[in-house]
């Protein structure tokens, strides 16, 4: 029987509705956490800094938008350059995407936003900031909230400072650090104990927006709210995960700092080996956020470092025949130092020892320059046993959760082909978000986050010991690069990566199909 348009119409109306209460809910969850009638002071450390601009004010003027922030927020910009609050304005209003009918609403925003200049080392420029914030209605009484949207270079300084001098003495105090967090194993490990030596861990928020984002989050709910998928979870069933990050374009103008991490540390090590974890770990005994990170903690204890020998390394040339930028090479961005070997791509393979995964080879890869924009995590299920069909005819079954664009999660299947004989053709069963929720705003990574923080989550936080673990894998090959200079493997702009990568997994096992290309539905 099909679905008329009558039965059609209520569904899409109950996921519109469904949509409308996305935001109630965080407006529950906020009122829970917040006492009635005090005030919060949010400050912006780096308040002039591109990620300030581009994410965090428009990040916080959203979340005002659509009354998701405590009733008396203030917001504190401080950094070095000197800025009146119309130059602070002028700098951020292009990022605000601020509608004709919201203009009122967002003056009444920007009427609750202070700036201070200061020095990031002057212990007396963060008492100013501290007097600055008493002067607020209920300043003293405040709760506070510190984002260091800031350099490496001046983390220890400033966080000490902020404990020295800033500290609410009557509210809960939250500090948000942002990546970066070191550069191998000892930085690393020399930044958690300077923070650890000011803060408790739960007043720490090091913030990856990769777990802040929709299919991210709904990797938990997929595989823990579903039976289906529990039994084949496992060895038994999956030929191999591959989470994979791309992206169209280059390094041009910010060459310089790309450099100073390469592809490994800016996506690798934070942003992919979190969905890994999410992948791979066992079921937590409760939602509560060290539940859940315990569980991620014990898939990277059961990764062992990582060798050259399973990783690939890339960096992108440019293309006679593109354009634009896509003529350019990674060394022809004169930020860049002369021969720099830093990756612009990386895949790499990881074996968890365990019960459930040892033998199934996780493959992360990740590049700049190459021929689309996308991130997904793909499962690929084992070939099916006992083919009755012609040979050849079966393509292995593969689960893919699109993290963007596009958000959706599809399974990729066969299927019987339409017509009078019996033959296997691929095709998928689909949700695609644009087209099954119509209608619902989905928060953007930052804004989940964000209320995170005011209302103590630290579910979607990194734990120090999880970093720890992180960089110990990392670690060596990442020593390896730089010490004896490995020259990565050039590929033109505008590819799918080196050729190396493909033979890469077809040898670890991955079967690639060419024939089938997942369109997403129109609406």
């Amino acid at each position: 029987m099909t679905e008329s348009a009558d039965t059609l119409g209520p569904l899409k109306g109950a996921e519109q509705a469904e949509g409308q209460n996305v935001m109630s809910r965080f407006r529950r969850a906020l009122s829970m956490e917040i006492m009635v009638g005090q005030a919060h002071i949010f400050v912006v450390l780096g308040a002039s800094g591109d990620l300030a601009k581009k994410k965090i004010f428009p990040t916080l003027w959203w979340l005002y938008r659509d009354d998701l922030l405590p009733p008396t927020t203030y917001i504190v910009g401080y950094a070095r350059s000197k800025l009146s609050i119309p130059q602070l304005k002028e700098k951020v209003l292009p990022f605000m995407k601020v509608k004709d009918d919201e203009k009122e609403k967002f003056e009444k925003f920007f009427g609750n936003v202070l700036y201070v200049q200061g020095a990031y080392n002057e212990a007396s420029a963060f008492e100013k900031l501290d007097n600055s914030m008493n002067s607020l209605p209920g300043g003293v009484q405040a709760n506070r909230l510190f984002y260091l949207a800031l350099p490496p270079s001046v983390f220890k300084d400033v966080s000490a400072n902020i404990k020295g001098a800033c500290m609410s003495k009557h509210g809960w105090n939250r500090i948000i650090v942002e990546k970066p967090f070191g550069k191998d194993f000892d930085s690393s490990a020399e930044l958690s104990s300077h923070l650890s030596s000011l803060y408790t861990e739960d007043q720490l928020y090091r913030i990856d927006h990769y777990l802040g984002k929709e299919m991210v989050q709904n990797l938990l709910v997929l595989r823990f709210g579903n039976r289906v998928f529990g039994p084949i979870w496992n060895r038994d069933n999956i030929a191999s995960v591959i989470v994979t990050f791309k992206e169209p374009f280059g390094t041009q103008g910010r060459g310089g700092y790309f450099d100073e991490f390469g592809i490994i540390r800016d996506v690798m090590q934070n942003h992919l080996l979190q969905v890994l974890c999410l992948v791979a770990m066992e079921k937590p005994a409760t939602k509560n956020a060290n539940d859940l990170r315990d569980e991620k903690v014990k898939v990277l204890k059961s990764i062992k470092p990582l060798q050259l020998e399973d990783a690939i390394l890339g960096q992108y040339v440019g293309d006679p025949k593109g354009e634009g930028e896509a003529k350019l090479g990674y060394l022809d961005d004169k930020t860049v130092p002369t021969g720099s070997v830093t990756p612009t791509f990386a895949m790499a393979k990881f074996n968890i020892c365990n019960e459930r995964w040892d033998g199934v080879p996780f493959i992360m890869k990740c590049g700049k320059a190459l021929n689309e924009r996308k991130a997904e995590v793909r499962i690929q299920f084992k070939t099916v046993p006992g083919d009755i069909f012609d040979e050849g005819a079966l393509r292995r079954n593969e689960m893919v959760i699109r993290v963007q664009p596009n958000e959706s999660v599809y399974l990729k299947m066969m299927t019987k082909s339409p017509g009078v004989k019996v033959e296997p053709v691929s095709t998928e069963l689909d949700l695609t978000y644009s087209r099954r929720y119509q209608g619902v705003k989905m928060p953007d990574a930052y804004e989940r986050l964000i209320l995170d923080v005011f209302t103590g989550s630290q579910m979607n936080f990194v734990r120090s010991d999880e970093l720890a673990e992180a960089w110990r894998i990392f670690t060596p090959l990442l020593h390896k690069i730089e010490n004896e200079k490995i020259k990565p493997i050039p590929y033109k702009f505008g590819v799918r990566g080196p050729k190396e990568a493909d033979e890469f997994m077809k040898k670890i096992g991955y079967v690639y199909d060419s024939d089938y290309q997942w369109t997403p539905p129109k609406l």
